[in-house]
């Protein structure tokens, strides 16, 4: 089955929540970034994706009727090529309140202490799959850069960046394909964009800058 829902919306702006909404929805499974880390054996996907090779979509999303986050959403306009008939969901959020958690999760986690650089090199000769996830936290690290060639702290380029990223998806997505959604809106607007009932249960939040933080590899 094709993808039917592609997030174009960037990490830190509730695609963690997005997922278990979608998978409650009965749009999944959902890929996210935790999928890759959970096999990170799938970064040569990602790579070739990023490369421009031909790759086996069907293969690859077999089980999945959606995708967010990282590295979905910066190849957005690739898979809308891949899946012309699926729905477009932009996540979107205060830009200060985005800044902060993407500060104090993802820029984080990429500068590891001296204490988790230790601990991670001593377990390294013994686990294969530390190591891919290495080498998949390298390729991401690499998406950073592209994003924020003049680095994180500098705010107002940074923010440049989430501003124009959210506006060019607008610019690019035909109206009736996609949703500017933020997650503190619940269920309904997302409901009404993807004609189904709206659930009984409350509204997935999820994937914390606490829970963020706690994640060890």
């Amino acid at each position: 089955m094709p993808l039917q829902i592609i997030g174009a919306g960037i990490g830190r702006t509730g695609t963690h929540s997005l997922k278990l909404a979608l998978e409650e929805l009965g749009f999944g499974k959902c890929y996210h970034m935790d999928n890759l880390i959970s096999n990170p054996e799938q970064v040569t996907f990602w790579k070739n994706l990023k490369a421009g090779n031909n790759l086996d979509w069907d293969s690859f999303f077999t089980g999945y009727q959606s995708s967010v986050d990282i590295p979905t959403y910066y190849h957005y306009k690739i898979f809308m090529k891949q899946y012309p008939d699926a729905k477009v969901i932009l996540t979107v959020r205060d830009p200060d309140s985005w800044y902060k958690s993407f500060n104090d999760t993802i820029i984080k986690k990429s500068k590891p202490s001296f204490g988790e650089i230790a601990s991670t090199a001593v377990r390294l000769p013994f686990n294969p799959k530390l190591r891919q996830q290495l080498e998949l936290f390298k390729f991401v690290g690499g998406y950073l850069k592209e994003f924020f060639p003049n680095g994180f702290e500098d705010k107002t380029s940074v923010l440049r960046f989430f501003n124009e990223w959210n506006q060019s998806v607008i610019d690019f997505v035909p109206a009736n394909q996609l949703l500017v959604y933020d997650v503190k809106q619940g269920w309904y607007p997302l409901c009404t964009f993807l004609n189904v009932p709206v659930p009984s249960k409350p509204f997935p939040h999820s994937n914390t800058t606490k829970e963020f933080i706690a994640r060890k590899l």
